[in-house]
């Protein structure tokens, strides 16, 4: 998760909402990536998003069986079902969603009878770390308007 909240930060700097992901397979790093919607002018750039791309490339495989996700932040519906699409074991992440979250939150995409993969969810990894990240980021940009829920 250390390497999430790295990626999280590194989007941050980039004025990217701050949300990180690392996929590894037996404890080997494949791929790790950070928000970049704004950078490529894509509302599907999102860390899960990208980090999938990226170990299936690394992999030459379309699919990430027995690979972990690590995210800092709850993934949303669509990022939910491109997990279960990929084939990912375990879910790791950090902060929950209650506004935009689609595991635990929102949608549940894995409680939804037309899954057809659901990985195994952990949450509430280096929590504290990634609200703050989020909560701070913000505070920046919405100042007036506080942090509209996200990761509390």
């Amino acid at each position: 998760m250390a390497i999430a909240l790295e990626e999280a930060r590194l989007a941050a700097a980039r004025g990217e909402v701050p949300v990180g992901a690392v996929v590894v397979r037996n404890g080997e790093m494949l791929a790790r990536a950070g928000n970049r919607t704004r950078e490529l002018n894509d509302p599907t750039a999102h860390a899960e998003i990208l980090v999938i791309r990226a170990a299936c490339t690394s992999l030459g495989e379309e699919r990430l069986t027995g690979c972990d996700l690590y995210v800092t932040l709850e993934p949303c519906a669509m990022c939910a079902a491109a997990i279960s699409f990929a084939r990912i074991r375990r879910l790791y992440y950090g902060a929950s969603d209650p506004k935009g979250g689609g595991v635990e939150n929102g949608a549940r995409f894995y409680a939804q009878p037309t899954c057809h993969h659901a990985p195994d969810v952990y949450s509430g990894f280096a929590e504290k770390e990634a609200q703050a990240l989020l909560k701070d980021f913000f505070k920046t940009k919405r100042p007036r308007e506080g942090n509209r829920g996200i990761g509390e």
